[in-house]
């Protein structure tokens, strides 16, 4: 029988936070049944697996993103929608570590297409770069580049592998103001 008040959606909170919490490689099923003081065996009214699991906070995690990228950019272009999506992105991959180790979990295609979270972040980079003119294959391009400059960072940030002398939002902020440069200048030779 379940336990009263334990859900899905309760559950893959949770282990979402938990993720957060003691790093999403380090989540199990164990670690979850103490935490809500049941035994293992009892999350599989809810869960099928691990995998399972994991597969669902992934799936949260990209939604939460999503929500947290779109609200930072809406009604804004150009360099203050590029500050503003940076600084999302960074703030969810340090502010939540294990949702964003979970956004880069591999989940099974099916899945993905039935969750909206992955598309509206895709969406949400293609419809800044929009305000930089740039559309097609420069757009994919510059997408990547997005991605990786705040991918790079905020994963450094995390591990603690910037150690020199220097304000790190100062570095962060010349990091996106080049960006910007870049995106401007694009197009032209």
């Amino acid at each position: 029988m379940p336990r009263v008040g334990l859900t899905r959606d309760t559950l893959v909170s949770a282990a979402a936070d938990v993720a957060d919490e003691i790093g999403f490689d380090r989540l199990s099923l164990a670690v979850l049944a103490e935490r809500f003081g049941v035994r293992d065996a009892s999350l599989y009214t809810h869960v099928k697996s691990l995998a399972d699991l994991k597969e669902s906070v992934a799936l949260l995690a990209h939604d939460e993103w999503a929500d947290t990228l779109g609200r930072a950019v809406a009604g804004r272009s150009g360099h203050t929608a590029l500050r503003a999506f940076a600084d999302a992105y960074r703030a969810f991959a340090t502010g939540h570590p294990g949702r964003y180790a979970a956004t880069r979990h591999p989940v099974p295609p099916e899945r993905l297409d039935a969750s909206t979270g992955v598309t509206r972040i895709i969406d949400t980079c293609f419809a800044l770069l929009r305000g930089y003119e740039l559309t097609g294959q420069d757009a994919t391009d510059a997408v990547r580049l997005l991605r990786s400059t705040c991918h790079g960072f905020s994963d450094l940030e995390a591990v603690g592998g910037f150690t020199a002398d220097r304000d790190l939002d100062a570095s962060w902020r010349r990091s996106i103001d080049a960006l910007h440069h870049v995106l401007t200048t694009w197009s032209k030779p």
